[in-house]
């Protein structure tokens, strides 16, 4: 009859691919081998090489090339991966986000923190955490923010405190702290007695031996070079290379003196400790925020983590 339009049968067109597919493909995109790929899911290898075929079948195109000792991906593999990695991603949103219902009571979050935050305001908001969500697995890195910022944006963590300035597209950041940065001289020092409470200029460390942090694990390492250069002077080093946890010991020896911020050093205004502190003309801060990766789905476990830092935070400032 004119005017009647053909029946489609959408069932054909349907395609027919399950999830453990997308799994199989996307693991074997990563390691680019299909042995190794069956050791991460734990399953044989023909299994593997089975399932992609199908896939492969169903979209009418290979995925992979493949070649005696590995494989590579094919124009039209590249083109699906980023399809594939989405749906997995929304399915795990969504799993979560069932998990959820059951109150918190399981699932896991990844934390990172640099050391000086790990040491000192951490421990505190893990602890209240765990113990109110004790079937929570926590994992914690601690690391200097430009690794923290790799590993949320490669996944790994699910929010991690980090120094300002922070600029990645993929991340959003809130503001958890301002600290000052102090400096720490020896008590038998002349700027531990003639100064009392009045400010230090950062130019009358011109002379000084300056105590240092690691290289690059540190943000605070580069934050004390940038304020003697600003002041004019390149600052002489006698010795370099300390951790936070024995940066106060290199001290108190007399080795040199150190800036720190003041939540490592909040602890030592007792008159027996073997530094002093003072603050410094100009002031020098840090800003502490929480980042996160934008697009990745943030957890009830992560949302309450942050509330509890934040009010950890509070109370120790």
């Amino acid at each position: 009859m004119r005017g009647r339009r053909p029946k489609r049968n959408y069932n054909s067109l349907r395609l027919s691919m399950e999830m453990h597919q997308l799994t199989y493909f996307e693991s074997v995109s990563r390691h680019l081998h299909f042995t190794r790929a069956a050791q991460e899911l734990n399953v044989a290898q023909p299994s593997v090489s089975q399932q992609i075929r199908k896939l492969e079948h169903e979209l009418g195109a290979p995925l992979f090339h493949r070649m005696k000792r590995h494989v590579t991906l094919t124009e039209a593999g590249k083109t699906f991966l980023p399809h594939a990695r989405a749906v997995l991603q929304r399915l795990e949103e969504a799993r979560l986000e069932v998990q959820e219902l059951s109150g918190l009571r399981k699932g896991t979050l990844a934390v990172g923190a640099p050391p000086s935050v790990g040491t000192h305001l951490l421990p505190r908001a893990l602890a209240a955490f765990s113990g109110r969500h004790p079937g929570i697995l926590l994992s914690f890195r601690e690391a200097g923010s430009r690794t923290l910022v790799a590993l949320l944006e490669d996944g790994e963590l699910d929010l991690a405190v980090v120094i300002q300035p922070i600029r990645h597209p993929a991340l959003e950041t809130h503001p958890l702290l301002e600290e000052e940065l102090l400096l720490v001289v020896p008590r038998k020092h002349h700027l531990a007695t003639e100064h009392g409470h009045q400010r230090v200029r950062i130019s009358q460390l011109r002379e000084e031996p300056f105590v240092l942090l690691r290289e690059g694990a540190y943000d605070l390492r580069d934050q004390t070079l940038a304020a003697c250069r600003r002041a004019g002077f390149e600052p002489r080093v006698a010795l370099d290379g300390g951790e936070m946890d024995s940066m106060l010991r290199f001290v108190a020896a007399g080795i040199g003196l150190a800036i720190l911020p003041a939540m490592v050093v909040s602890d030592l205004e007792a008159t027996d400790s073997p530094v002093v502190l003072r603050r410094l003309q100009p002031r020098l801060t840090r800003a502490l925020v929480i980042a996160r990766r934008r697009d990745r789905y943030f957890s009830a476990a992560a949302r309450e983590f942050t509330t509890v830092l934040e009010v950890t935070a509070e109370k120790g400032s």
